[in-house]
């Protein structure tokens, strides 16, 4: 496990959006500023300074109101399409729905809606740029890797894991479904997590492929 201040210096983006999961985006406040990092939350703003998220439950109550108790909100200033991805030593997805719901794109007006429209999608472009770039860790957690199927060709041949429910489009993505003792699989620059409650060995997983990914480019080189 990475000590205590390995990640001073680093920053590590985490995309969210409404249904996020709130004992996930506190593991990971706290698991990354544990180690040094700054954790900035992000999202499409869509032209706001500040937008406020809702988070989801689990299993509701058979009262409303004690359901709508459990819900927590989640404002968020830094909108994706603002900053440098490439200053980011990790890239994270949020699990749940956030997923889908930042996979929303507006197509031209009068154009008819075609398939390939999908990768237009603000946030899809954002961790697509992340994926071409092989220094930075880029995380999925749960339902997270919806984010990457418009751009299936940074799935393709990648060892993954995810929840069941998204299964059948890493497998039409060309991914390659892995299993692991504690639901993580690490194929280099993508970590991937089954579900939220593997979160701690996921923030594990990733910390120590920043530290990893860096030592290795600052190895000498023995060509030539």
């Amino acid at each position: 496990m990475i000590g205590q201040a390995r990640l001073k210096g680093r920053k590590i983006a985490v995309l969210v959006e409404n249904m996020f999961i709130p004992g996930e985006i506190d593991a990971y406040r706290q698991g990354f500023s544990d180690r040094g990092a700054e954790v900035h939350l992000m999202s499409n703003l869509w032209g706001q300074e500040k937008l406020t998220f809702v988070s989801t439950v689990d299993q509701p109550e058979v009262n409303l109101e004690e359901t709508r108790k459990r819900l927590q909100l989640l404002d968020v200033s830094i909108d994706f399409q603002t900053v440098n991805v490439h200053d980011y030593a990790a890239v994270i997805m949020a699990a749940s729905y956030a997923s889908v719901r930042l996979r929303y794109f507006e197509p031209p007006r009068g154009v008819p809606i075609r398939p390939e429209m999908t990768r237009t999608a603000p946030a899809v472009k954002f961790f697509a740029e992340a994926m071409r770039d092989p220094r930075i860790v880029k995380g999925a957690l749960c339902h997270a890797l919806w984010l990457l199927t418009p751009t299936p060709e940074h799935l393709a041949g990648r060892k993954v894991i995810c929840h069941e429910v998204v299964l059948a489009d890493i497998a039409n993505a060309g991914a390659i479904y892995t299993t692991s003792a504690d639901n993580v699989v690490v194929d280099r620059d993508l970590v991937t997590g089954r579900a939220w409650h593997d979160v701690i060995p996921y923030i594990d997983a990733i910390a120590e492929q920043i530290v990893g990914l860096e030592r290795e480019r600052a190895r000498p080189s023995t060509e030539g």
